[in-house]
């Protein structure tokens, strides 16, 4: 089996090396090689490459930025999975895609389900979204997983920013109004391969799935546990955060608009694909253990 994989050089590509390599061959390309800005150099490094499965891993991400930068971001999101998606048909390839829960609105407290109406906050939101109806549309083979909160151990992450400002000051103020699950790298590159292996035998189960780490929480309990978490592994660590103090939030401007409820119901996957999703924070221990 021929793999291409783009984006290698972020949090999931850099998993994804290492996952799809019992698959098979794989070509492994980052930014420098394929800048997914430049829909018309990645259709032509696919037909060049002509794969039996791509895995694109590359991603506008900068939620923030993308409200000002909207052009920008829907040419990364959507413009370019669309003209993968093409390539993908024509060859008769596997293409695998990852959006995300910003794709619904947040509302309520009940776990998103694939079925459920999107009704994205943000233009990141939008260009997700747009990004996978593309791709459903282009009537290639797909597997698309929406996720949550991500996160590895390699590059910056939540994790490690609040054990910087917990070793920097005395007081935290974490949001406590979002609801979702971290979900780490590692998990999802490892559910990619298993989810590829099976469908060379199941092809009926390809389409669209929910993938998060299980369980939930707010940023401000991730943030204490991974503060608990830190000092019960490295007691030597210069922590000075004695108070983690939950805020809504509206205490912290943004440019985009968050959803509360992030909670993916990911039933469906488990079935289809027979997986157990871990705990949220089997991972964050494990990521902890690793950089501390």
């Amino acid at each position: 089996m021929n793999i291409l994989l783009l984006g290698k050089n972020g949090q999931l590509g850099w998993e994804l090396q290492r996952s799809l390599v019992p698959l098979g061959a794989v070509t492994a390309l980052g930014h420098a090689e394929a800048d997914l800005a430049q829909p018309g150099q990645v259709a032509a490094l696919v037909r060049a490459q002509r794969p039996d499965v791509i895995v694109n891993a590359a991603a506008w991400t900068a939620v923030d930025q993308a409200e000002s930068e909207q052009d920008a971001a829907r040419l990364v999101n959507a413009i370019t999975p669309a003209a993968i998606a093409h390539e993908a048909a024509r060859l008769g390839a596997l293409l695998v895609h990852y959006s995300t829960d910003y794709v619904f609105d947040g509302s309520g407290e009940r776990p998103w389900r694939e079925e459920d109406t999107p009704a994205p906050l943000s233009v990141y939101g939008a260009t997700k979204l747009e990004g996978e109806q593309a791709i459903q549309q282009s009537g290639c083979r797909h597997l698309i997983l929406r996720t949550s909160w991500v996160y590895a151990a390699r590059g910056g992450n939540f994790a490690k920013t609040m054990l910087r400002l917990g070793s920097e000051r005395e007081r935290l103020t974490v949001i406590d109004d979002q609801w979702g699950a971290p979900t780490g790298a590692e998990l999802l590159a490892d559910v990619t391969a298993h989810a590829i292996r099976h469908l060379r035998h199941h092809p009926e189960a390809a389409g669209l799935y929910h993938c998060a780490a299980a369980g939930a929480t707010t940023w401000h309990a991730y943030a204490s546990h991974v503060i608990d978490q830190a000092r019960c592994l490295r007691p030597d660590l210069p922590i000075k955060a004695a108070d983690v103090a939950p805020v809504p939030s509206s205490a912290f401007a943004t440019a985009a608009r968050r959803p509360h409820n992030s909670r993916l119901d990911c039933s469906k996957l488990q079935a289809a694909f027979g997986l157990t999703l871990p705990p949220w924070q089997q991972g964050v221990e494990r990521m902890l253990a690793e950089i501390l």
